[in-house]
């Protein structure tokens, strides 16, 4: 449909039209337009109106100030924008609601400056591809390992990868802030990951049942 189209349709100016087509293009509506001949709206993208309680809005929003208190800037930025989108996609406009939920999370102070680390474990994870790491142990001695990282536990103070270690054949896991430098590598994952992960789980389920006291990285 061409936009002088759209426009009469919507009741309103053409101008006005560019830049609503504009904003549903910047959250992600797969739009596509041409002169001469219109927009076109890809299929796919019609959802169901997003509607929530007031329990559900504000675990949505301690959820995402949660996130976007962390030292992964990555995730943190995406954890504030798409609190903006379902404010903007709901029926009613929820950026009033958003902001006056009274549910904060409480921030951690960081002395270190923001961790790139946690963006490239993440991205390993979703390519499974393995990782290769310089990792100290408490007394500060390195060995180089690849590891299959196949979860990543965000603590307040720290944060964990848990990791099938090639080295060790076994599953271990690893603090971040004892790897010295992390290479993905091109090696794909022995087993697909979300069995590694149930594997995992079930492994670190049993280790805490024995022991509560499990300490939560080797």
């Amino acid at each position: 449909m061409t936009a002088a189209a759209l426009a009469e349709a919507q009741g309103v100016s053409v101008r006005t039209l560019y830049r609503d087509i504009q904003t549903l293009i910047g959250l992600g509506a797969p739009i596509d337009g041409e002169a001469g001949i219109g927009y076109v709206l890809r299929p796919g993208f019609f959802l169901p109106p997003l509607m929530f309680s007031a329990e559900e809005l504000e675990a949505l929003v301690l959820g995402a100030r949660w996130v976007g208190g962390r030292p992964d800037e990555a995730l943190a930025g995406a954890a504030r924008n798409a609190l903006a989108k379902i404010a903007t996609a709901s029926p009613e406009d929820l950026r009033d609601k958003i902001n006056s939920t009274g549910i904060w999370a409480a921030q951690q102070v960081w002395t270190q400056p923001a961790e790139p680390l946690l963006a490239v474990v993440r991205e390993a994870m979703r390519a499974e591809k393995a990782l290769h790491i310089g990792y100290a142990d408490e007394a500060g001695n390195e060995t180089q390992r690849p590891i299959w990282p196949v979860t990543l536990a965000y603590y307040e103070d720290k944060q964990i990868i848990g990791a099938w270690c090639v080295l060790r054949q076994d599953f271990r896991n690893f603090r971040v802030d004892r790897v010295r430098a992390a290479t993905p590598g091109s090696e794909s994952f022995g087993k697909r990951r979300v069995v590694l992960m149930k594997e995992w789980e079930a492994i670190w389920q049993s280790r805490v049942r024995r022991d509560p006291a499990e300490p939560a990285a080797s």
